[in-house]
C-alpha cells in the first residue's frame, strides 16, 4: 500500500473511529491483497509509511469476497467487478483475507 493511501486510511480512521471503517481491496493477487490488508490491520510490515507500527485493526475485505459481493447492488458489482472475478484466484484471495481478519481485525 503506497504512502498516500496509508495517510488517507489513517486520517479517515482518526476522523470516524476504527470501528466505523471498512477497507475493501481489489488487488489481483492474494499476496498483494494480504499485504495491504496487513498494513491497515497490524501496521505497515515494511515500516515505511505512516502506519508503521500502528495497529488499526480495521475490518478488511476483497471485492471478490461473498460478504462484499452480497452487500452491494448486483448490477453495479457485475459491471465493475464481474470480469475481474472470472480471472482471479478467488479462493486464494478469500483464504488470505480470512487469515488476516482472523489474526488482526478487531472490529468484525
Amino acid at each position: 500500500m503506497d504512502l498516500e493511501n496509508q495517510n488517507r486510511v489513517k486520517a479517515l480512521t482518526e476522523e470516524h473511529g476504527a470501528e466505523n471503517v471498512v477497507v475493501v481491496f481489489g488487488a489481483a493477487e492474494a499476496e498483494s491483497a494480504g499485504l495491504a490488508a496487513e498494513t491497515v490491520t497490524a501496521g505497515d510490515p515494511t515500516f515505511a509509511g505512516s502506519l508503521a507500527g500502528v495497529e488499526l485493526g480495521l475490518t478488511v475485505y476483497h471485492a471478490v469476497e461473498p460478504t462484499f459481493k452480497d452487500a452491494v447492488n448486483f448490477d453495479v458489482y457485475d459491471e465493475q467487478v464481474g470480469m475481474m472475478e472470472m480471472v482471479l484466484e478467488v479462493e486464494e484471495i478469500e483464504t488470505e483475507m480470512n487469515n488476516i481478519r482472523n489474526e488482526f481485525c478487531k472490529y468484525l
